[in-house]
C-alpha cells in the first residue's frame, strides 16, 4: 500500500534545493545567508522605485516610471516614417551645425571621392540636356509701393538706473515706453505690413502645432503630429522649442503664448533631470541664449535664475587642462567628453569658440566672474597657437592644445566662431579690442584664401582641406554675408568698402542657390565648377531644413543698405515655405530642393521659430524695433543688448 506524501510543496522545494543529507554542502548558517540575500535583492527590486526623483504632479514617483514606459511603447507602436531619400544619404537632418553622429570621415573618404566624381558626371550630362526647363521662373511679386526708407532711432541715452538684484523687477510690468524698442515696429509702408502679419500668422501654426502635439518636448514632428528629440538635447525632453521661441513670441506680441511658455519653464525646465549627454554649444545658444533674452525683455530674475542653473551644470565641461571644453556633458553625472570621431577627440571650432557673448553677458547681470573667465581662458588659448596658412583649422585637442585636422570652412565646424569675434566686439560696447584683432585677421585672411569668384562672377566661400581647395560652400556659411556687411559698416575702416561688397557678393549666392531649385529653398550644400554654380551635385546636400543663415544676411542687409531687393527675396522664401514646408501640423523640412512635392523629414526645427520666422518678421518691420544699435543677436537669433548703449542690459552693478 502506498504512502502518500505529507510533505507542502514548500518543504519539497527546499529539500529539493538543499537535500536533508546534505550537511556538508549547505549548513543552517548558509541556509540563513541565502534566505537574507534573497530578501535583498527582493527589497531592492521593488523598492527601489521609491528612489527615484520626485515628480511635480500627480502621479509622483511612480508616474515617472509610468511615463518613461509609454513614451517608449509610443515610439515602438508609432515609429518615425521610413526615410525614403532615393538613394543612399548619410545625413543627420537636425543638426545645428553638422557635427552631431556624424561618421569617421576616413573611413567613408575614398568612397565618398568616387561616388562624387560618378554623381558629377551624371549631374553634368542632366544639367546640359535639361538646362532650358531646370529652373522655374521668379514669381511676380508685387513691388513695393512706397519705397521710402525707414530710418533707425538714435541711440538711447544710457540710463544708470539699473536693476539691483535686492530688488525683483515686476515680471507683469509693461514694457517701458521710454526703453528700446521690441514690440510694435510696424513699417509705414503697407505691403511691408501685410508681409510681416503673413510671416506672424506662419509663426502662429508652427506653435500652435507644437503646442498641440508636441507640447514640453524638444521639438514637434508635423507629419506625424507627435514629439521629436535630436541626440544633440540628450535623452530627456526638455522643452527646446518652448525656450527658443520665447523672445520671437514677446517681439510678435504673442502674449498669452508667451506666458504660457514662462509658466512652463518656472515650473519644468530642471537640467538636473537631463539624462544623457547633452551639446555644451547647442544648449548653450539655445537654452541659455534664449532665457538670457528673455530676461532682458522682461527683468524677470526667474529667467536669469534658468541661464544660471544651465551653465553651471555646463562647467564640467571645462575642466581640461588647457581649459579648451568638451563637446558633450552629462549633467547628472558631472562627467564630459568629446566627439569619438572629431579629429582625434578634438574639440570643435565653431562649438567651443560660440559661448564668449552668453558666458560673458551672464557674469554681467550675476556679478559671478567665473562663466567670463572660463571663456576668456578660451580666448587666451585660441590667440596664442599658432595658426597654419594663416587660417584657423576646425579642430582643437582640448588635452594638448594643438591644431586637429588642415580642414577650415566658413560653413559647418567653424562659422559662428567668427561671428562670436565680430558679436563680442559689439556686445561689450566695442571694448573687447582683442575680439575685434582677431576678427580683423581671420576675415582679411579668410578673403585672401578661400573667398572666390565663379566664372560667371559668383562670389562665394571655399573650403580649406588638406592644404587645396575644395569649391564648396555651406548653406551655414551664408550668415557671412550679413557678417562682412555688418563688420563694414561698424568698422568704418579701410576695410569697409571693400567688405561691403564681399557681402552683397555673398548674400547674391546664396539667393541664387536658391533660386537655381525647383522649391526655391535652398541646399544644405551647393558647390562651383567649369559646368555647374550654385548648385547641390551629392544627394546629401539635396536637403533643406529649414535654416535661417540666408534669411539673417536679408534681414542684415536690409538694415545696413536700405535695397528693396532683400525684402523682395525674403518674400519669395516665405511663399516657398508655405508652398514646400507647409503641413497641417506645422512646418517640415524637405529631403530634395530640387524636386517640387518630394519628401518631408517630419522635424520642425527649434531654430526655425527662434531664428527664420524672427529674421523674416524683423525684415518687415520698422528698424528700431530690436535695433541694431542696441542689441546684437547671437548665432541662434537671441538679441542680447549691448553694454552702454542699451537701458536693459540690467548689470549686477553699474558698470
Amino acid at each position: 500500500m502506498a504512502v502518500k506524501d505529507s510533505k507542502g510543496p514548500v518543504k519539497r522545494l527546499v529539500e529539493f534545493i538543499m537535500p536533508p543529507n546534505s550537511r556538508g554542502m549547505c549548513r543552517t548558517r548558509e541556509k540563513q545567508l541565502f534566505i537574507l540575500a534573497l530578501g535583498t535583492i527582493s527589497f531592492l527590486c521593488f523598492g527601489s522605485i521609491w528612489f527615484l526623483p520626485e515628480k511635480q504632479g500627480p502621479g509622483g514617483k511612480v508616474k515617472v516610471v509610468r511615463d518613461k514606459l509609454q513614451e517608449q511603447v509610443e515610439n515602438l507602436i508609432l515609429p518615425p516614417p521610413p526615410q525614403d531619400l532615393g538613394g543612399e544619404v548619410n545625413i543627420n537632418p537636425n543638426i545645428r551645425h553638422g557635427v552631431i553622429d556624424k561618421p569617421d570621415p576616413h573611413k567613408l573618404e575614398e568612397k565618398a571621392h568616387l561616388d562624387a566624381q560618378i554623381e558629377l558626371d551624371e549631374e553634368i550630362k542632366r544639367i546640359r540636356k535639361n538646362q532650358e526647363q531646370q529652373v522655374l521662373a521668379k514669381p511676380n511679386f508685387d513691388k513695393e509701393k512706397d519705397s521710402k526708407k525707414s530710418s533707425s532711432t538714435a541711440p538711447e541715452a544710457l540710463d544708470n538706473k539699473f536693476a539691483k538684484p535686492d530688488k525683483k523687477p515686476d515680471a507683469d510690468a509693461p514694457v517701458s515706453n521710454n526703453g528700446p524698442k521690441i514690440q510694435g515696429g510696424e513699417d509705414p509702408d503697407s505691403t511691408a505690413k501685410e508681409r510681416r502679419d503673413h510671416v506672424k500668422g506662419m509663426m502662429k501654426h508652427a506653435w500652435d502645432n507644437y503646442v498641440t502635439y508636441a507640447w514640453g518636448k524638444n521639438e514637434l514632428r508635423p507629419v506625424s503630429k507627435r514629439g521629436h528629440s535630436a541626440s544633440i538635447f540628450g535623452s530627456s525632453s526638455m522643452g527646446a522649442t518652448i525656450v527658443d521661441s520665447m523672445d520671437t513670441l514677446f517681439i510678435m506680441g504673442m502674449t498669452e503664448d508667451f506666458e504660457k511658455g514662462k509658466e512652463w519653464i518656472s515650473n519644468n525646465l530642471d537640467m538636473n533631470q537631463m539624462g544623457g549627454d547633452v551639446s555644451v554649444f547647442e544648449t548653450n545658444i539655445r537654452y541659455v541664449g534664449g532665457l538670457l533674452t528673455a530676461y532682458a525683455f522682461t527683468g524677470d530674475e526667474m529667467f536669469k535664475q534658468k541661464a544660471t542653473h544651465i551653465c553651471d551644470k555646463l562647467l564640467p565641461a571645462f575642466d581640461t587642462p588647457t581649459g579648451i571644453p568638451y563637446a558633450l556633458v552629462n549633467m547628472r553625472a558631472g562627467s564630459a567628453k568629446n566627439f569619438g570621431w572629431a579629429s582625434g577627440g578634438s574639440s570643435i571650432l565653431s562649438e567651443f569658440g560660440t559661448l564668449h557673448m552668453e558666458f560673458a553677458y551672464l557674469s554681467d547681470i550675476t556679478g559671478n566672474p567665473i562663466y567670463r573667465k572660463k571663456v576668456e581662458k578660451i580666448r587666451e588659448v585660441i590667440s596664442q597657437v599658432e595658426r597654419p596658412k594663416k587660417l584657423y583649422p576646425n579642430y582643437l585637442h582640448p588635452k594638448t592644445g594643438k591644431w586637429g585636422q588642415q580642414h577650415t570652412s566658413v560653413g559647418a565646424l567653424g562659422d559662428s566662431f567668427y561671428e562670436y569675434l565680430l558679436k563680442e566686439w559689439l556686445r561689450s560696447g566695442k571694448r573687447d579690442s582683442q575680439a575685434k584683432k582677431m576678427f580683423d585677421e581671420a576675415a582679411t585672411d579668410i578673403e585672401e584664401m578661400l573667398i572666390q569668384t565663379s566664372a560667371s562672377g559668383l562670389t562665394y566661400i571655399a573650403e580649406w582641406k588638406y592644404g587645396r581647395l575644395e569649391h564648396k560652400m555651406d548653406h551655414l556659411a551664408c550668415f557671412a554675408g550679413g557678417m562682412y556687411g555688418l563688420a563694414a559698416t561698424e568698422e568704418k575702416d579701410a576695410n569697409s568698402e571693400r567688405w561691403m561688397e564681399i557681402a552683397k557678393g555673398i548674400t547674391n549666392t546664396c539667393h541664387e542657390s536658391y533660386d537655381r531649385t525647383d522649391t526655391k529653398l535652398g541646399p544644405e550644400a551647393f558647390r562651383f565648377s567649369e559646368a555647374v554654380e550654385a548648385r547641390a551635385l551629392k544627394q546629401n546636400e539635396r536637403y533643406y531644413i529649414l535654416r535661417p543663415e540666408t534669411v539673417e544676411s536679408y534681414f542684415l542687409m536690409w538694415r545696413l543698405t536700405k535695397d528693396q531687393k532683400y525684402r523682395d527675396w525674403g518674400w519669395e522664401m516665405v511663399q516657398a515655405l508655405d508652398n514646400t514646408c507647409k503641413v497641417d501640423g506645422g512646418y517640415s523640412g524637405v529631403r530634395n530642393v530640387y524636386q517640387v512635392g518630394g519628401n518631408k523629414d517630419d522635424v520642425q526645427q527649434s531654430f526655425f521659430l527662434a531664428e527664420t520666422l524672427k529674421y523674416l518678421y524683423l525684415l518687415f518691420s520698422d528698424d528700431d524695433l530690436v535695433g541694431l544699435d542696441e542689441w546684437v543677436f547671437n548665432t541662434e537669433a537671441h538679441p542680447l543688448p549691448i553694454k552702454g548703449a542699451n537701458t536693459f542690459y540690467r548689470p549686477h552693478s553699474e558698470l
